[in-house]
């Protein structure tokens, strides 16, 4: 138990940095350069970065709940409050993130997919854009929050 108490939270922090990195870069390098594009090429550079953002961002994100609630659980077994706790609030913070990103992310994202898919244009594009560049601040503090939360459970293990 006491392996899976260092290694779980180590694991997590890993997988959950993978999703923090991408808001990061979209936060500090996205929306600054997408400012300076037209509207076609907006719609067709993100539709892609969604499409393959949308496909392959899932698993070090499953993977982080799935260890942050297994570190958790560990942790509980082990008598290591201190540990659970940090990662339970990894566990908060990254479910908050997934409800953002359904209610808001994802369908801007499906939306830019199409468009790029059929080849059409996306009259609203920009507008959808800054909808997504919006929750962009919420999600990366959500992922720092878990990141944070994660590397503490670690430090206590």
């Amino acid at each position: 138990m006491n392996i899976l108490i260092h290694v779980l939270p180590g694991i997590a922090v890993l997988t959950c940095s993978a999703v923090y990195g991408a808001d990061l870069f979209a936060a500090i390098v996205l929306r600054s350069a997408l400012s300076e594009v037209d509207d076609r090429t907006l719609t067709t550079t993100m539709g892609h970065v969604h499409r393959y953002g949308d496909q392959r961002l899932p698993v070090p994100f499953v993977l982080s709940v799935v260890t942050s609630v297994l570190s958790a659980g560990a942790a509980l077994v082990a008598g290591r409050t201190a540990v659970a706790l940090a990662s339970m609030l990894a566990v908060a913070a990254l479910l908050c993130w997934i409800s953002i990103y359904l209610r808001v992310s994802a369908p801007i994202n499906r939306a830019l997919i199409a468009a790029v898919a059929g080849k059409a244009a996306l009259p609203n594009a920009r507008a959808l854009q800054r909808r997504w560049d919006r929750v962009v601040p919420l999600r990366l503090s959500l992922q720092a929050i878990a990141v944070a939360s994660l590397c503490t459970a670690l430090a206590l293990a």
